[in-house]
């Protein structure tokens, strides 16, 4: 396995940008879209958000892409992402067309970034935070967000919560680096000590789920804050402008915790098998839309050869289960809060409440996910 930094991560920032968002300005010709960024609360809240979008200008984004660097395509790709959204979702009943002035931007910054032409978690977390205080922590209580749909506080609650888990995560994937490192150097003393660091990097992350109901009500979340992060699955929509599409509707996911690369780089390390199944194509489908890099990450680190050392040794053995516990007990807490904040709120408002917003019946695959981690002990 290659340095974490090979990767563009971290131990201190994990999967989440290296350069807060507050520090990075696109060029002028971006002012109309920059404004329009800042304004989406109060033009959703008009309810004529479509109106105001349509009056954007298109910049000269091939100009820009073939000569800015990524973090500000990244921001661009972030504003023109959350603008897709609120086109198509911002009045009730989706379109079945993104304009060109939104289209080809998001589609040219998308592939020439490795990305789906969409809002991805990405955007939606991992690139959309600053700290307050600078020389502090990437924690709750120094954190915030730079892109809002409706805003609020719960809104805000709910992205921040996963920015600090993000950050959280990059002792685990440190930790996992030297730890498949270490197997494949059969170095046993070595793992059964990487193994207890992971596991204590994964407690760590289970703890930053806790914050979630204080930071989020479930009510404001299901009502508020969800409805804007739907993808368009068939048959899509067209983006209109963009000929490598041909003018066909072009089906996407919306963007959804299942983006984050966190568990799956963890599964990976630890070789948690997932057998064939609509999850497993469902997730081979959300590894498409992580970064490049991110990609590559997990990948290599699915070569690992921790699970089959661990099923050698003992000692190695029991530190490895206690692993795959803690990973069990995030999957159970993960299913736990979806259950509260979107199955309970569909019951109570009477409102279709089984698909997730990646358009699949979010409570089986997270169901299957749990289990999964359970059958992956080692006796």
């Amino acid at each position: 396995m290659h340095a974490l930094d090979h990767y563009g991560l971290s131990a201190s920032h994990g999967f989440l940008s290296r350069r807060e968002i507050d520090d990075i300005a696109l060029p002028p010709e971006f002012d109309a879209v920059e404004d329009a960024a800042a304004m989406l609360p109060d033009y959703l809240a008009s309810g004529r958000v479509r109106h105001w979008l349509a009056r954007l200008p298109l910049p000269d984004v091939a100009g820009f892409v073939a000569e800015a660097a990524e973090a500000e395509l990244g921001v661009a790709m972030l504003r023109y992402g959350f603008l897709a959204q609120a086109w198509v979702w911002g009045e009730g009943a989706p379109v079945a067309s993104l304009p060109a002035n939104l289209a080809v931007p998001l589609a040219t910054l998308a592939d020439r970034l490795g990305l789906k032409p969409i809002m991805t978690y990405q955007h939606y977390v991992l690139d959309n935070w600053f700290r307050l205080d600078k020389a502090g922590d990437i924690a709750l209580g120094n954190l915030a967000i730079d892109q809002h749909f409706a805003g609020g506080r719960d809104e805000s609650g709910f992205i921040l919560v996963h920015v600090a888990i993000e950050a959280v995560a990059g002792r685990a994937i440190a930790a996992a680096v030297d730890l498949v490192n270490a197997a494949e150097a059969q170095d046993v003393p070595a793992t059964e000590r990487l193994l207890s660091e992971l596991h204590r990097a994964l407690a760590a992350i289970n703890a930053g789920l806790e914050p979630m109901m204080t930071a989020c009500d479930p009510h404001v979340y299901f009502h508020r804050v969800r409805p804007y992060l739907f993808g368009w699955p068939g048959p899509g929509i067209v983006y209109e402008g963009v000929e490598a599409f041909g003018g066909k509707p072009v089906p996407l996911r919306g963007q959804t915790g299942s983006q984050s690369s966190i568990v799956p780089a963890i599964d990976a390390a630890l070789g948690v098998p997932h057998g064939a199944s609509a999850l497993s194509t469902f997730l081979d489908e959300m590894h498409r839309y992580r970064a490049p890099r991110h990609r590559a990450f997990i990948d290599d680190l699915r070569t690992s050869g921790v699970r089959d050392l661990a099923a050698a040794q003992s000692a190695t053995r029991d530190a490895y289960n206690i692993c795959v516990g803690a990973l069990t007990a995030f999957r159970t807490a993960h299913l736990t809060l979806a259950a509260t904040y979107i199955s309970a709120q569909a019951a109570r408002a009477g409102a279709e409440g089984e698909t997730g917003t990646g358009g699949t019946p979010f409570l089986t695959y997270l169901a299957r996910h749990r289990d999964d981690s359970r059958a992956a002990f080692l006796h």
